[in-house]
């Protein structure tokens, strides 16, 4: 089965079968992090930028608001946004969180990255 998505309309998408996958650890993590905030609007926005050492870097914010383009990805009542020029470097990965001895952090699994940094925050395709 494949997916379209379409970013010429002014609103929202919200993907049927998410191109970005939300892992339930990360749902869970954005789960208490609003709750810690007392604000239930917020949202994980993952994007993707210029730069780091590989290239392309990874970025993570919480954002209230859904942009024109966004691809909205829900799991167990939490909400992850993914602009439309990111989708293009992210789709078929996966957003996790997770906790080692480096610490706790959100980690993106991207089967196209050719080449990522030692800290995996930037990447390369």
């Amino acid at each position: 089965m494949s997916i379209q998505v379409s970013f010429t309309s002014m609103q929202p998408k919200t993907a049927a079968e998410p191109v970005v996958r939300f892992s339930d650890a990360a749902a869970a993590r954005v789960r208490v992090l609003t709750e810690e905030n007392s604000n239930p609007a917020l949202k994980l926005r993952v994007f993707v930028s210029g730069g780091g050492c590989s290239g392309f870097q990874y970025g993570f914010e919480f954002d209230e608001n859904v942009n024109d383009g966004d691809i909205v990805i829900e799991n167990g009542g939490a909400t992850m946004l993914v602009d439309a020029m990111s989708m293009q470097y992210l789709n078929g990965a996966e957003v996790d969180f997770v906790e080692g001895l480096e610490g706790s952090r959100f980690v993106i699994n991207n089967p196209n990255a050719s080449a990522t940094c030692g800290c995996g925050a930037s990447f390369s395709v």
